[in-house]
């Protein structure tokens, strides 16, 4: 995979939506300028809004031509030097006919975002560029009254300070749905709360260590992804540690997790890949009943009882989220229940 420069400061970068079109919305406005002057007080950066993203909701679920149309662009512009994009939403597969993988594969750059943001993501993987899975504009860099220390430490060891090994360690600190502070500049100063994080890292099954590089995203989004081109063939998926994490969308039923596993199942790719990361579920009074979906598709009904899985990672919608790069090498530590960044996330 091609591997992006790291970030110093002075360096441009580029805000997109292609996904929903939230942060174009006047009650929004108030988290890009959050996040405009982090990126440009505590990261150095100098931020550049692409020209569709603040034109709403409306406008750019009308026209996803437009949203890639601004990725295009800022990858086109060798002053660019990262794109992050605001925020997921459920649309994003259809800017696929708009994406020249050419000029992403020619113009390597940081590429951030999670959730819906994970079809980007396999964009990336298409063209053979390295992305990294986390820091959304409104989730993250505009979070109220700070950045995360989690998150803040894991964009620098990723994005601007690239560390060789480097340990994914559980949070000590966790934050769920529940303790969501709804967005509206009232709550401006108002705190998500977190409690220390009595989980940590869980196995599942297997034992030992696996390495590979790590592909995956939401698992949602993969309704929406097979069968396309942006859909790993079997051959691509061999020798891959898969991530998998999960919305907080109540309103998805854990069936439906079971139902895409057992397409996952059914393409052979439990049979071809190293290892499996779960991230910690969103919603904390269902962390277990989710846990029992892998289990029962995977280890009970797969017979995949030594496939190497670790649970409650960092990583997704279930705060503090760690910036997880993907087509980049991972070890897998069953006995010492750790997941290590073999390589430099960046150049």
């Amino acid at each position: 995979m091609i591997k992006p420069k790291h970030l110093k400061k002075g360096d441009r970068v580029a805000i997109v939506s292609l996904s929903r079109g939230l942060l174009g919305e006047s009650w929004a406005i108030h988290k890009l300028n959050i996040a405009k002057e982090r990126l440009e007080k505590d990261f150095g950066l100098e931020v550049v809004v692409m020209p569709n993203a603040l034109k709403g909701v409306e406008y750019l679920y009308q026209h996803p031509e437009a949203r890639a149309s601004d990725l295009m662009e800022a990858f086109k512009d060798k002053s660019i030097k990262a794109i992050f994009n605001a925020i997921g939403g459920d649309d994003t597969i259809r800017l696929l006919p708009y994406i020249d993988f050419e000029v992403i594969k020619n113009n390597p750059k940081i590429f951030t975002g999670f959730s819906d943001t994970t079809v980007n993501h396999f964009m990336m993987h298409k063209a053979g560029l390295a992305s990294y899975y986390g820091a959304s504009v409104m989730n993250n860099f505009s979070e109220y009254v700070k950045i995360n220390n989690y998150t803040k430490e894991s964009i620098i060891n990723t994005l601007f300070e690239p560390k060789s090994n480097l340990e994914i360690k559980p949070s000590k600190t966790e934050s769920f749905k529940k303790d969501i502070v709804r967005w509206g500049e009232a709550n401006i100063h108002t705190a998500r709360k977190f409690y220390p994080n009595k989980r940590g890292y869980e196995i599942i099954s297997g034992k030992g260590k696996v390495k590979g590089e790590l592909l995956g995203g939401c698992i949602e989004t993969f309704v929406y992804l097979m069968g396309t081109p942006l859909w790993p063939t079997y051959e691509e998926w061999k020798g891959k540690i898969l991530l998998l994490e999960n919305s907080d969308d109540e309103d998805i039923p854990l069936v439906l997790i079971e139902w895409i596993l057992r397409n996952l199942e059914a393409q052979g790719i439990f049979n071809v890949i190293k290892g499996i990361v779960i991230g910690k579920y969103p919603i904390d009074d269902k962390i277990e009943e989710y846990k029992q979906c892998f289990k029962k598709v995977i280890i009970e009904e797969g017979k995949h009882t030594n496939l190497p899985i670790i649970y409650n990672v960092n990583v997704g919608h279930a705060e503090p989220i760690g910036v997880f790069p993907l087509g980049l090498k991972y070890e897998l530590n069953c006995d010492n229940k750790t997941l290590t960044l073999l390589e430099k996330a960046t150049k």
